[in-house]
């Protein structure tokens, strides 16, 4: 007996540290335990905060390792007016439960339109929460006003918040390097002098919007950063009116098309890094004021030469030439064609070729991302100081001066004259 318990030792002890393995790969969620909660911030929007004073908070999230658990009271708004739960939406997702007391909504966190911001020392995950009110079938009227609320989710930086389970310790390494090609890409309003990100919102007409695209490659090879192109639009989900101002594979083309100021900065503060500056401007014939601006981004290895493809180019008005930020200004020949053309020419002759291996990019080093909205306004007119009144008051005071002076004068002369005949009659008498 007591061999037979020797030899199952060995089995105990490996079941064990499998089963302790298995646990640090997969998550708690999977063993049913709970999983680790992080910060979590609502903030509620001007049309729920004006509702019934004293009303108890209606919104709450839980954010958790893979998700964030959006419950909502049904009387959202503190009226005493329950809302539906179709007229629920996180990003486009709808209700996945409900009680009698609360509609929840289970949102992954790099989905239902969820944005991230990468932060110096934390990750923020962003979700909008949208009521729109239906009118209820056959009454045409509603009680209610849309209202949105805003959900987000801090994660310290040094902590894995992907929304998929870790692998186990014994993964092949090609799984490995598959998990590495999670970056992190940013896209950030920055100050007038690039020290850090913009603290307002209003852009006059006349400046220039500095916008900052970068992608965190920790632990990764060194990686380059290309703006693809970008698109403004007056509303967030990108309808009409837009305005490309970057497109054919990384050419500004704001710049030639209007003579802008727009342009690429160079050089790059790092190769991970594109700064750009854009001329403000407005939409004609729009009512809203608000600009979105949405950039795809991607990367490529350091390593890897710069071609039509993968560029920064700005038009420059007083050369009358397209030119690089990487130096290389025979990528941007291609800027007032079809960059993607000969590319795609050369991408397919060499796919015939024999023993030829062709490289393409991964999906996970491509991101599109929105920032604002940015309201823009026409410049305040400068106020007129009491210096300047008093400047612009005194020649007129000079000129009645002198034409006091001329007055006087001319009184005197009269005096004078009329003397002069009252002197020369007595003589004339005689």
């Amino acid at each position: 007996m007591a061999c037979k318990a020797m030899h199952q030792l060995p089995l105990l002890v490996f079941g064990l540290l499998t089963f302790n393995v298995v646990s640090a790969a997969f998550g708690s969620r999977r063993l049913g335990f709970p999983s680790k909660v992080h910060k979590a911030v609502v903030i509620q929007k001007e049309s729920l905060v004006q509702q019934r004073a004293g009303s108890p908070e209606t919104v709450s999230a839980q954010c958790t390792e893979w998700n964030v658990i959006v419950t909502i009271n049904p009387d959202l708004l503190g009226i005493q007016h329950p809302v539906q739960a179709s007229d629920l939406s996180v990003g486009g997702c709808g209700v996945t439960s409900q009680t009698t007391t609360a509609f929840v909504i289970e949102a992954p966190l790099q989905g239902c339109g969820s944005t991230v911001t990468m932060l110096a020392d934390e990750i923020v995950y962003t979700f909008t929460l949208d009521y729109n009110p239906s009118p209820i079938p056959g009454i045409p009227i509603i009680r209610t006003n849309p209202a949105v609320v805003q959900i987000e989710c801090h994660y310290p930086r040094n902590h894995n918040v992907s929304s998929n389970a870790l692998n186990p310790t014994w993964v092949p390494y090609t799984s490995t390097i598959s998990a590495q090609d999670v970056l992190g890409f940013s896209l950030i309003i920055m100050n007038s002098d690039w020290s850090g990100p913009s603290s307002s919102k209003i852009i006059y007409l006349g400046d220039l919007i500095n916008l900052q695209a970068s992608v965190d490659s920790t632990n990764h090879v060194p990686l380059q950063l290309f703006v693809d192109n970008c698109v403004a639009s007056s509303v967030s989900d990108g309808s009409a009116p837009t305005y490309t101002f970057i497109g054919n594979n990384g050419c500004f083309t704001d710049s030639k098309v209007t003579g802008s100021n727009s342009q690429f900065i160079t050089p790059r503060v790092a190769p991970s890094t594109l700064q750009f500056e854009l001329d403000a401007f407005r939409f004609y014939g729009v009512a809203t004021s608000s600009v979105f601006i949405t950039c795809h981004l991607k990367v490529t290895l350091v390593s890897q030469a710069i071609d039509s493809l993968n560029k920064a180019c700005t038009y420059r008005t007083g050369l009358s030439q397209w030119t690089s930020v990487d130096g290389n200004n025979q990528v941007c020949s291609c800027c007032d064609a079809n960059c993607a053309t000969g590319q795609k020419r050369r991408l397919e002759m060499a796919r015939r070729r024999p023993g030829r291996s062709v490289k393409t990019t991964p999906v996970e080093w491509e991101k599109t991302l929105v920032v604002g909205p940015l309201f823009l306004e026409g410049k305040p007119q400068p106020a007129v100081s009491e210096h300047l009144t008093a400047a612009e008051v005194k020649p007129a005071g000079s000129f009645m001066l002198v034409l006091g002076s001329m007055l006087v004068v001319l009184a005197l002369t009269c005096s004078a004259f009329l003397l002069y005949l009252l002197y020369k009659k007595p003589q004339i008498s005689n």
